[in-house]
């Protein structure tokens, strides 16, 4: 099988998103912004390193929410 591994160009779907937002929007995109971060050093000192990593993490250009 012969190829590149890699795909050198990505393209992202284009989601215009309106410079006003509804409420409902707004709060979607709050929520995701509020979910988006790593887990607190203090949660893996409590659970003694099993819970490394969140899973859920999500790169704004990679992943869309789909709202």
């Amino acid at each position: 099988m012969r190829g590149n591994k890699f795909k050198t160009t990505r393209h992202a779907k284009s989601v215009k998103m309106p410079s006003h937002k509804s409420f409902r929007t707004k709060q979607k995109l709050a929520k995701a912004q509020k979910q988006n971060r790593p887990v607190p050093q203090w949660i893996r000192l409590r659970t003694n390193n099993t819970v490394r990593y969140n899973a859920k993490r999500r790169h704004w250009r990679k992943t869309r929410l789909g709202i």
